[in-house]
């Protein structure tokens, strides 16, 4: 195996050839590379430098029921997960999640993760939203945490440890599109950012791990590169997304910013004050308080701002509330949170162990994004694809439903990357190279070409005017006008799109021509999250409608389905996993 250079149509095409494809090197594309590179050739193909990956900036812990600090079961972690995902979950995912972190936690231990310790010695763990002890009964200690550094630890652990394993890397490599013969892979056309090459990668096994698509809000913790790269591309290849309408909003961004506060600061012991410095989560969640699931938490302090207990920013949209952890001593801040600390007197001119941080809910994680199974297949509901998967934040297993826990990303990471790497590297063993078509790639080369040789417009309004009608109408609160004046907007933007071209012609580093393939991924992905938002008429997890505020189990109790088609969005569903726990209401 290896790489050659063919002649197409008088253009030179890079044509690669490996087992394993992995699209992403964020914690679960490192993490099933590093699986399956024990019996297969992989290749993975990333925008970023790996360790400057999303997963970097998780800062609070991963979730496991190891019981250093209190008596935990996965059981009771299972069921959290189920809860606080508005029974929403596939149970019998979660109860892999639940079960499954436990040694992946001591898995990455062993390949020298460096967390936080007891004075004991064992990994120490801190409180989060949403983790409890026997079934709800309170709080509970689950957190395995290094600092509030714990994404960048799991990076660099695995990132080494690829190295050691000889997996490639391609770096600054944007995927375009999904080569399927059928329902099985055929691989990926990607463009090289150095040279502005298109190159062909076919594969036996092609894995999406591209991370989540915050970017189409305005208020956002995610980074710049976050635009949903691997759902839309497996969209436009004819594959339906999952459970789209539901898009966390964490309660604690940095205000104006969106740059997040993690919620280890409040399993430290900080609390929320609205302008009266009261302490207002214990009209809202009198048992878990501070520490309730993230929805709660950000319905919440989105209350008390429309209430006029909120302090006053520029417009009444950026007020906000306070975060305090001053009351921890600056010990605790300093050893606990250092970075949170240090971005707050960097952005805020704010020392944590003196003032409390002002806040406001960001749009933080998509529950939503291609359909698996539990060993990362992609997978719809009548539909296994043969050779592809995905793991992470761009794909819905489901384990995290209609809203997810604190730590329960990393969780998945991890869990749901490693078994997608080890399925993998046992589907390699028995599957032929595939062949890919003479004229592959040449519809995406065309379509980078007319982008540089004709004239238009500058996508930057249409990317601003994109994020503020998410924003404003698909966000935290949502109802019937809103949500469709932002699906017309989107409509509108999207059909504005057509006419954008690149005004940098050069074809090395062109990043403007990164940024037009990316706008176009979260237009895409913006049609549909509104869309799916729109057509579920209940109030459920993340997906809060003040036009229908009820749960309704008996109508809504299934997954969304939904893709492209002729502009217009089409939605099917398939049932929800209910086989361990039945459905109650919510209390906390």
């Amino acid at each position: 195996m290896g790489n050659n250079t063919e002649v197409n149509k008088g253009v030179y095409v890079l044509i690669h050839e490996f087992d394993a494809v992995i699209v992403g090197a964020g914690g679960a594309g490192l993490y099933a590379a590093l699986e399956a590179s024990k019996t297969a050739k992989t290749a993975v193909l990333s925008k970023l430098y790996p360790t400057r990956s999303h997963t970097g900036a998780a800062q609070g812990g991963i979730g496991a029921a190891l019981g250093n600090v209190d008596e935990d079961t996965p059981e009771w972690h299972a069921f959290d997960t189920i809860k606080g995902g508005d029974y929403l979950v596939d149970q019998q995912a979660a109860k892999i999640l639940a079960e499954e972190a436990v040694q992946a936690v001591y898995d990455l231990e062993n390949r020298g993760l460096p967390f936080s310790r007891t004075p004991s010695g064992r990994i120490d763990q801190r409180r989060f939203g949403g983790h409890t002890r026997n079934f709800g009964e309170a709080p509970v200690h689950r957190s395995c945490y290094a600092a509030d550094r714990t994404g960048n630890m799991i990076l660099q652990t695995l990132y080494q440890q690829c190295i050691k394993n000889n997996v490639h890397f391609f770096d600054e490599f944007q995927v375009l599109e999904l080569l399927l013969d059928g329902a099985r892979v055929v691989g990926v056309v990607v463009f090289e950012l150095a040279s502005g090459e298109v190159h062909v990668f076919k594969a036996k096994a092609v894995m999406f791990a591209t991370g989540g698509f915050g970017r189409m809000f305005r208020i956002t913790s995610n980074a710049h590169a976050n635009t949903g790269d691997g759902p839309a591309v497996a969209m436009r290849a004819g594959i339906p997304l999952e459970d789209m309408e539901f898009f966390q909003f964490h309660p604690t961004g940095i205000k104006d910013m969106g740059i997040l506060i993690t919620e280890g600061v409040r399993g430290e012991g900080g609390i929320l004050l609205n302008n009266a410095g009261e302490r207002f989560m214990e009209r809202y969640a009198p048992t878990l308080l501070d520490l309730a699931p993230r929805d709660m938490v950000s319905r919440a302090i989105m209350t008390e701002i429309q209430e006029g207990r909120g302090i006053r920013g520029d417009r009444k949209i950026d007020d906000y509330v306070m975060l305090d952890a001053s009351r921890l001593g600056r010990e605790v801040v300093e050893s606990k949170i250092p970075d949170i600390a240090d971005f707050c007197k960097t952005y805020l001119a704010v020392d944590p162990a003196q003032k409390p941080m002002p806040v406001q809910p960001t749009a933080h994680y998509a529950m939503g994004g291609i359909p698996t199974d539990i060993d990362g297949r992609v997978a719809t509901a009548d539909t296994v694809y043969e050779g592809l998967y995905a793991a992470g934040e761009c794909a819905c297993v489901s384990v995290h439903g209609a809203n997810r826990l604190g730590t329960n990303s990393l969780v998945d990471l991890v869990v749901f990357g490693r078994r997608a790497g080890r399925h993998i590297a046992e589907y390699v063993t028995g599957a032929a190279m595939p062949s890919v078509a003479p004229d592959a790639g040449d519809a995406m080369r065309e379509r980078i070409a007319k982008l540089k040789t004709e004239s238009g417009d500058h996508p930057g309004p249409i990317y601003g005017r994109m994020q503020s009608t998410m924003m404003e109408n698909v966000g935290v609160y949502r109802d019937e006008a809103r949500m469709t004046r932002g699906l017309q907007d989107v409509k509108d933007l999207r059909e504005a799109f057509k006419a954008v071209r690149v005004q940098d012609k050069e074809s090395r580093f062109n990043t403007e021509v990164l940024a037009i393939l990316e706008l176009e991924n979260l237009l895409d992905l913006s049609l549909i999250t509104a869309a799916s938002a729109l057509n579920r008429t209940e109030s459920r997890g993340a997906h809060s409608r003040v036009d229908h505020a009820e749960r309704r189990d008996e109508e809504w109790l299934k997954h969304t389905l939904a893709q492209i088609e002729n502009d217009d969005v089409t939605i099917s569903y398939k049932s929800v996993d209910t086989s361990i726990w039945e459905p109650k209401p919510r209390t906390y």
